[in-house]
């Protein structure tokens, strides 16, 4: 089974860089810079960033639906990004090198199932959950922080 792994789009964040970081934190978020080449994944291209890059760090609803599960959690975004990064069939290195945990909703938004994995595991785990008819979609989340790391869905 083939699957697609999507950032997110970049056109929400495209001015938060603009606001002040008093504006930032009327909004709950803040500016952070990048101090390390390993630990600010990028929503929006899936990728870490290099040391400096300025990246702006709020909570983010990426679960909507109406249901208990109903979620938000911080996320990393950085600027000037074209679109969103889309993987068909492949697992992006920024996954592949953590633990991940996976949790599987169906077409109401209610978690279906969910597995903790380490990165270069997650393929597999992907084409298991997706395998399942009742599972609609995934959403990968980095399991040490908990944070959302990105929408997994069939192809």
């Amino acid at each position: 089974m083939s699957f697609t792994i999507r950032g997110l789009d970049p056109a929400p964040f495209a001015n938060l860089f603009d606001l002040s970081d008093d504006a930032l934190a009327r909004r709950e978020m803040c500016r952070v810079m990048a101090d390390s080449d390993v630990g600010y994944p990028d929503r929006i291209t899936l990728r870490d960033v290099p040391v400096g890059t300025p990246l702006i760090l709020l909570n983010y609803q990426h679960q909507p639906a109406a249901t208990p599960y109903k979620a938000t959690g911080p996320i990393f975004v950085s600027r000037g990004q074209g679109e969103a990064l889309e993987l068909q069939g492949e697992v992006p290195a920024v996954f592949a090198r953590r633990v991940m945990s996976l949790r599987a909703y169906d077409t109401t938004g209610m978690m279906n199932a969910a597995e903790v994995v380490e990165g270069e595991q997650l393929e597999d785990a992907i084409e298991r959950l997706l395998g399942d008819p009742q599972t609609a979609y995934l959403h990968a989340h980095y399991a040490q922080r908990g944070c959302y790391a990105g929408h997994i869905e069939r192809a």
